[in-house]
């Protein structure tokens, strides 16, 4: 089992940067598919990203494709996410979400995932 908690969450002006972090504790962490989710009032929780075990392999949604990045680091056990030229349709919880594979594959869809953070709120103003 993981646990997770993300962080960097906030407020910013349409244009900015917002950098998401999310640890993760408990079995190790290279053995986890890790991705990011968003969720805005009234929506269903949507796909962001997602980063295999090694970091080898990222897929990104189209809508935040080229502005966007995912990335982890296997010592630190955390997951992060850089997002540039935000825009107000950013505006959503954030979640982060694992899935323990030994295999190197995308997930997208929020039914492969088996653990999930509490989610952290990214507010973006235009």
């Amino acid at each position: 089992q993981v646990q997770l908690v993300e962080s960097g969450g906030g407020w910013v002006q349409a244009g900015g940067s917002l950098r998401l972090s999310c640890a993760a504790s408990g079995r190790t962490f290279s053995n986890y598919v890790m991705g990011w989710f968003r969720q805005a009032p009234g929506k269903e929780r949507e796909f962001v990203a997602t980063i295999t075990g090694s970091g080898g392999s990222t897929y990104y949604a189209d809508s935040v494709k080229g502005r966007f990045t995912i990335s982890r680091d296997n010592i630190k056990n955390t997951l992060y996410l850089q997002m540039n030229s935000l825009k107000p349709e950013d505006t959503a919880v954030y979640y982060c979400a694992a899935r323990r594979l030994f295999i190197s594959v995308a997930l997208s869809r929020v039914n492969e995932y088996d653990y999930w953070g509490q989610g952290t709120q990214v507010t973006v103003s235009s």
